[in-house]
């Protein structure tokens, strides 16, 4: 329905936002940069593809995907899986939860998770496609999926927070493509919606799976608070579960000092 000017006051952006009804929306609705853009369904597939590529080498996700019931498979093979793992994920999150780009070609992308959202309900489950998952992993994939993976998640997370588990922005994923790296990118990502948090005066969080991330991480703010590990692998895999607390300088403007 398109709306006449004339009839009604042109918004301004605080008021946009305020008039959103979704976490999710209210963060889509404030564009620090103007190259950061929210994705939609019709995009999931797109959005996923770059996520597959960012992260075609790291262990964590691909550790129901590279397992020994699967050894007999091909590179082509698993990285199908992989791919579709990743298309059913970022298809819950465009449902349920917040997915931005940015670059001229989905270079770079970013899965979050708002206070209050979680896509661990049924209709979400159905919707997305993550139930096939169980059928597509091999015996061992649903067992370091389902029964390690994301409950070692789950739990963790609610650990660290405790009672602002609820009440935080969760970094799923971010990725970019390993040709678009060294632009900027995830920083651009990550600050558009730290900066929402730190308005609202919300804890952002997110696990790491790369040596070298934590580093990157706590130049923009986060701070590594516990060290996890998936344990059916040979090796055990680590996992850095980091926390990022809104800025003194936000919480003072909104009288919580």
């Amino acid at each position: 329905m398109a709306l006449n000017a004339s009839v009604a006051p042109i918004p301004s952006p605080d008021e946009i936002i305020e008039q959103c009804s979704s976490a999710a929306e209210r963060i889509g609705a404030l564009t620090i940069d103007s190259d950061i853009r929210v994705v939609s369904t019709k995009e999931y597939r797109q959005a996923a593809l770059c996520l597959a590529q960012a992260f075609v080498d790291d262990h964590v996700i691909r550790y129901p995907v590279d397992t020994p019931d699967r050894a007999h498979w091909s590179e082509e093979e698993k990285w199908k899986l992989h791919l579709e793992a990743l298309e059913y994920v970022t298809y819950a999150h465009c449902l349920k939860g917040l997915v931005t780009t940015i670059g001229p070609n989905y270079d770079c992308v970013a899965l979050w998770m708002p206070p209050g959202k979680n896509m661990d309900d049924f209709f979400t489950m159905l919707r997305s496609g993550m139930w096939r998952l169980w059928f597509r992993f091999s015996a061992e994939g649903n067992k370091r999926f389902f029964d390690e993976f994301l409950p070692l998640l789950h739990y963790s997370k609610q650990a660290v927070l405790k009672d602002r588990d609820n009440d935080s922005y969760y970094l799923v994923y971010i990725g970019t493509k390993p040709g678009s790296r060294g632009q900027g990118y995830c920083r651009k990502l990550i600050e558009h919606v730290t900066h929402r948090a730190d308005i609202e005066g919300r804890a952002c969080y997110l696990e790491s799976s790369n040596d070298i991330n934590p580093k990157i991480y706590g130049k923009l703010g986060f701070d590594t608070v516990r060290h996890v590990y998936l344990q059916r692998e040979e090796e055990e895999i680590r996992m850095d579960l980091m926390v990022r607390e809104p800025t003194i300088k936000a919480l003072e403007s909104r009288g919580k000092l």
